[in-house]
C-alpha cells in the first residue's frame, strides 16, 4: 500500500488592505468584478490565474478564496494590490494574510469499514450517521482539524491552517487505523 498524497483543493486567506475603499468605484472599473450591495455588502473580484476569488470589503478587508498553494494566494495577492493600485488606492502589495482554512484530499488506497472505525476510534472523536452523510467525521485535537472519512479510502481534510497540518491529520488517520487493525 503506498502512502497517500496530500492534494489541496481550496486556501482561504484573509487580509486587511489598510484603505478603504469604494466598492462601486472598483466594480464600474475592474473587468470581473461583481457587486450588489442589496445582495452582500461586499464586492467579489475573480481571477483567471491563478484562479481565486476576493471578497473585498469598504472596509479594507478581504478573503482570498480558491487558491491551491501558498504561492497561489500570493500570485493573486500580488494581482489584487496591483488592479487597486493602478486604481489609485494606497495598498501594501505584499501585505500580512492569515490562512483561515485550509482543504484538502487524501486517499488511503483501500475500502474502510466505518462502523468499525466509529467504534474503535471512540464516539468523542466521531460522528457517524450514515443515513444522514455517508462519511464518518473524526475531530482531532491536535492539530485542530475534521478528517472525512468515507468507505472508499478518500479523506477529507478541513480546519488546516498549514499543508503540514493537512499531512499531520493524514498520518494520524493511518496510524490511528492501522493501530485498530482496520487497515
Amino acid at each position: 500500500m503506498t502512502t497517500p498524497t496530500i492534494k489541496i483543493e481550496n486556501i482561504v486567506a484573509s487580509m486587511d488592505l489598510e484603505e478603504k475603499f469604494d466598492l462601486e468605484h472598483i466594480y464600474a472599473a475592474l473587468d470581473n468584478a461583481d457587486y450588489d450591495k442589496k445582495k452582500f455588502p461586499g464586492l467579489v473580484y475573480r481571477l483567471k490565474d491563478p484562479k481565486t476569488a476576493f471578497l473585498l470589503f469598504a472596509s479594507g478587508k478581504a478573503n482570498c478564496t480558491g487558491a491551491k498553494s501558498i504561492e497561489s494566494v500570493d500570485r493573486a495577492i500580488e494581482k489584487l494590490t496591483a488592479d487597486l493600485q493602478k486604481l489609485g488606492y494606497k495598498v501594501n502589495s505584499k501585505p500580512d494574510y492569515v490562512v483561515q482554512n485550509i482543504v484538502a484530499a487524501a486517499d488511503i488506497g483501500t475500502e474502510l469499514n466505518l462502523n468499525a472505525i466509529a467504534i474503535g476510534v471512540g464516539l468523542e472523536y466521531v460522528e457517524y450517521e450514515p443515513e444522514v452523510f455517508p462519511g464518518l467525521v473524526y475531530r482531532i485535537t491536535t492539530p485542530k482539524v475534521v478528517v472525512l472519512i468515507f468507505r472508499s479510502g478518500k479523506l477529507v481534510i478541513t480546519g488546516a491552517k498549514t499543508e503540514q497540518e493537512c499531512e499531520q491529520a493524514r498520518e494520524i488517520v493511518k496510524d490511528e487505523l492501522n493501530n485498530l487493525g482496520l487497515l
